[in-house]
């Protein structure tokens, strides 16, 4: 069972299952993570807007789940999917696209 923070909620980083790349992170509570068990849909709490939101309800980029994992200290989830479309909302495949230059 995931530990969750004081708000209640776990990060969960979505990952594509067939390539590895990941997608994005969002937050789950215990409920968003029954309902993605329950429906292999992705469901994650949306912090600003304080409601659930299952990915691509709205956009049609959604994400089917293939699995739930928890890592080794049981605070942070991968969630395993199969994307349709961009995963985020900026239209790009991956939130992780903008690359951080060293500094010296």
């Amino acid at each position: 069972m995931p530990v969750y923070n004081a708000d209640g909620l776990v990060p969960a980083i979505a990952q594509d299952a067939d390539s590895g790349e990941v997608l994005m992170l969002a937050w789950m509570d215990e409920e968003a993570l029954r309902r993605t068990l329950a429906t292999g849909r992705a469901t994650y709490w949306s912090r600003s807007r304080g409601e659930y939101w299952v990915k691509g309800e709205t956009s049609g980029n959604t994400q089917e789940v293939v699995s739930v994992h928890e890592d080794c200290d049981g605070d942070t989830l991968l969630v395993q999917v199969r994307q349709t479309g961009a995963a985020c909302h900026t239209g790009n495949r991956t939130c992780f696209f903008t690359a951080l230059e060293p500094t010296a």
